[in-house]
């Protein structure tokens, strides 16, 4: 290890740690923070960016990164690199003072936007929206530097990938979700879950199903939010969830979806701990994990059974005769608005219209002051009814408030990664659903430790996704997925 190699390596660990500081604020301020330290809790995430930015333009690192030979390193170590120099490369692009105007107001957006949602007025909020955009363009044309503004977005959350492949993979989706969709809706629906189930009690059943899906409680915690969220990496990973009286589903399928960020976290070789290899490798990878925890694995007709029998333990009996209608009402496609609560057919609906959406605001097609009326139309277009208001519609979502552009488009990504992955591990652990039924989940998690979590950012997101299916990822086995779940369930 060359004396530039590990200087540079020792500061980078400092500037993770610190990141993880940051990370911890936001994590307040969703969870405990009282609502009248907004502003000043604006002013602290601000001053924390104005740091970790200088950090990382840090006239330093570019004598390291000038200093050090790649090919010199092994395999790790040039993965580091790789890491460190795009990020550096990437920052360097960014000046300081719009890193911290955008710290400071997306701080302050997220208050503004759950004002607005609470008092379902997106006038309200347009004006602050309308800036977070015009910074975040601003932002994306120093980063493209002459390039299309929205892949620079997305190579924050899913690097390598573009506007135009995801349209095309999504393009060939749309159509295939829509006639599925189309069908279900036509058949006959499974018996819908109705009762009122204690919020205590469902909690309870929360940290049961953490545990059972294998998140170290010893290094996070569960708490409750209005979005649920998983923050942090390595030693110190915690997960919120919410509860509703009339929907347990909501808060324990919320729950296993964070636990599998949190795990990947989690499940990261401990070797990596505070270098840029020591957190997900993308966000679309990130969600590849939560959603083959709540979907692939947690909404099985196996784990479903298990299920049925833990929440006749904290509930009673809820009217559901048996594990065949239980499995049924755990997949019921319902009709409703809330990306977060759609099911798994309609799910990815909700997020190609916000892919769509988001890059015309970002190209200037689409302006703030029309985006409610674009997101309304849509959504009838798509889902075939009216948002009756904008908490059910274009202020659900946090994430353009907190300026996370070119995020969405990596939920359904996340999905092709699953299905790809699922079909893989399903092959590899052939007596999957046997331990499922008691409520073991570990053949599964264990293979997706091992598979992709313990990699961390150690591959490109494409590498992990191929060495752990064995084929270049498509949506293919996703729709095949789908198209058999769902025809089962509605005899299709």
């Amino acid at each position: 290890m060359t004396t530039a190699y590990a200087d540079l390596l020792a500061f980078t660990r400092d500037t993770q740690a610190l990141g993880q500081v940051a990370g911890r604020l936001g994590w307040d301020q969703e969870t405990m923070m009282p609502r009248g330290a907004a502003p000043q809790r604006g002013e602290e995430m601000a001053a924390m960016e104005s740091v970790l930015h200088a950090r990382r333009i840090d006239p330093r690192v570019a004598d390291w990164l000038a200093a050090i030979n790649d090919a010199e390193l092994d395999a790790v170590g040039q993965a580091q690199m790789r890491e460190i120099r795009r990020s550096f490369a990437r920052t360097s692009k960014v000046p300081a003072a719009l890193a911290a105007r955008l710290a400071k107001l997306t701080s302050e957006a997220q208050g503004i936007w759950a004002e607005a949602r609470a008092a379902d007025d997106f006038k309200s909020f347009a004006p602050t929206l309308a800036e977070v955009i015009m910074l975040k363009r601003e932002e994306g044309q120093a980063l493209a530097a002459g390039g299309d503004i929205y892949d620079a977005m997305l190579d924050d959350y899913e690097p390598g990938a573009t506007g135009a492949g995801l349209e095309a993979m999504f393009g060939a989706m749309r159509p295939v979700l829509s006639e599925l969709r189309a069908a279900v809706r036509e058949a006959e629906a499974p018996a819908k879950l109705e009762g009122n189930f204690d919020e205590g009690a469902q909690m309870k059943l929360t940290r049961l199903l953490a545990k059972t899906f294998g998140y170290d409680m010893s290094h996070g915690r569960v708490d409750k939010a209005v979005h649920p969220f998983s923050s942090g990496s390595g030693l110190d990973v915690r997960i919120t969830t919410r509860t509703n009286p009339a929907d347990p589903f909501n808060c324990f399928y919320s729950t296993i979806h964070e636990v599998g960020h949190a795990c990947y976290e989690q499940n990261i070789d401990r070797a990596y701990l505070l270098t840029p290899l020591g957190g997900g490798v993308s966000m679309g990878v990130h969600e590849s994990q939560s959603r083959i925890y709540e979907n692939q694995i947690g909404r099985s007709r196996a784990f479903t059974g298990w299920l049925l029998g833990q929440m006749k333990d904290a509930f009673g009996d809820f009217g559901i005769k048996d594990e065949d209608a239980f499995y049924g009402a755990v997949n019921r496609v319902n009709d409703g608005y809330i990306r977060t609560e759609a099911d798994e057919l309609q799910y990815n609906l909700h997020v190609l219209m916000r892919f769509d959406l988001e890059r015309a605001l970002m190209t200037g097609d689409l302006q703030v002051s029309d985006l409610e009326a674009a997101w309304n139309d849509r959504f009838e277009a798509d889902f075939g009814y009216a948002v009756d208001k904008p908490s059910n519609g274009v202020l659900q979502d946090v994430h353009w408030s907190v300026g996370l552009f070119g995020y969405f488009p990596t939920y359904s990504l996340g999905n092709v990664y699953a299905g790809c992955l699922n079909e893989a591990m399903r092959k590899a652990v052939p007596d999957l659903d046997a331990a499922l039924s008691k409520g073991d989940t570990s053949p599964a998690t264990d293979w997706l430790g091992a598979n992709v979590q313990t990699h961390g950012g150690l591959y490109t997101p494409r590498e992990v996704i191929e060495q752990a299916s064995g084929q270049e990822p498509t949506e293919g086995p996703l729709l095949t997925y789908l198209k058999e779940k769902f025809s089962d369930i509605y005899g299709l």
